[in-house]
């Protein structure tokens, strides 16, 4: 159901909840502050208690209203990297709702870059919680459409048209002066690690809660599997039919040539051209029905590392 950004407002101000695009991926939104439309969130989508939530903000000066700490590093990437596809992950104040932050010490923030969702922040002076717009650990939507074939037709949706990066963003978490990297997206590892002048520490078993940490997460329907080898692919589709695939960097007319018995779908050869085309070529080979989705992926790269993180996670499963 989609509304406009008036009728949006109006329902998010009323504790409703509302699909919102952002340069990522469209977000259930609802008002950060209100517990009973967090827990509107987490009963549609479907999502676990101790997931915890993203906030979108407006700005940087609304880091106040929910860090109990801002440090100098945390402000730098901020400032390098805001509005973006780039979410902090501060020690949050006492008053942030532990519904929001799944009872961890912490409270994750970011920026959208997403002109009509600016917009929507601005003007209605909330902030809004906004995990990803569909069933947990399913595909991630990055249209409207993709929204309602997931949550269903009554979910109000703001269309602000195709998500332009395509993929969840990047999650750092901040302690002082150090910083861990909990999630990759397409801000990646080095350019972090230039704007923080120090390399990330190592991840611990104690690291923070964030979003997108399952291990199978991001993931069709349909059986998925991963292949590091062309040839590989290629023997499994000659013994199992009515396959799909999706491969990387090559034509459509060579790919059905080398893989005539899978329906075959490709995706340019630079990781931004994929990121944004990624989860709408899977919810594409999804909609087929066919035996198992089969995917090459991409190069063991740090410029791949946020790809083959959702890919790994969509074919964790049934990975061979």
């Amino acid at each position: 159901m989609q509304v406009n950004l008036a009728d949006a407002m109006t329902l998010l101000n009323n504790g409703e909840v509302v699909a919102i695009p952002t340069e990522t991926v469209y977000g259930l939104a609802a008002d950060a502050s209100n517990e009973a439309a967090l827990l509107k969130i987490y009963a549609t989508k479907q999502r676990p208690a101790n997931n915890p939530l993203i906030v979108h903000i407006a700005n940087i000066h609304q880091v106040s209203g929910y860090a109990d700490e801002f440090s100098a590093l945390a402000k730098k990437l901020a400032i390098a990297f805001w509005p973006g596809p780039f979410t902090l992950v501060l020690k949050a104040k006492p008053h942030v709702s532990n519904i929001l932050r799944a009872n961890a010490p912490t409270v994750a923030l970011r920026v959208p870059a997403h002109p009509l969702t600016l917009q929507l922040l601005k003007e209605s002076g909330l902030a809004l919680a906004a995990p990803s717009a569909n069933r947990y650990t399913q595909l991630s939507p990055t249209t409207a459409a993709h929204v309602e074939n997931s949550l269903g037709k009554d979910i109000p949706v703001l269309d602000g048209g195709p998500c332009q990066v395509g993929i969840e963003s990047t999650i750092v978490s901040v302690d002082g002066d150090q910083w861990q990297l909990l999630r990759h997206g397409m801000i990646t590892e080095a350019q972090i690690e230039a704007i923080a002048g120090k390399p990330a520490q190592p991840l611990t078993q104690d690291i923070p809660k964030a979003p997108g940490q399952h291990l199978l997460h991001y993931s069709p329907r349909t059986p998925t599997r991963l292949f590091e080898a062309f040839a590989d692919l290629q023997k499994y589709a000659q013994l199992h039919p009515h396959c799909a695939a999706l491969l990387i960097g090559q034509s459509n007319t060579a790919l059905h040539a080398q893989v005539p018995s899978a329906h075959c779908i490709a995706l340019p050869s630079t990781p931004a051209q994929v990121a944004e085309h990624l989860y709408d070529a899977l919810h594409r080979l999804d909609d087929l029905q066919a035996s198992a989705i089969l995917i090459l992926l991409p190069p063991d790269q740090p410029a791949w590392a946020a790809i083959r993180d959702r890919l790994t996670r969509a074919g964790y499963q049934d990975a061979p």
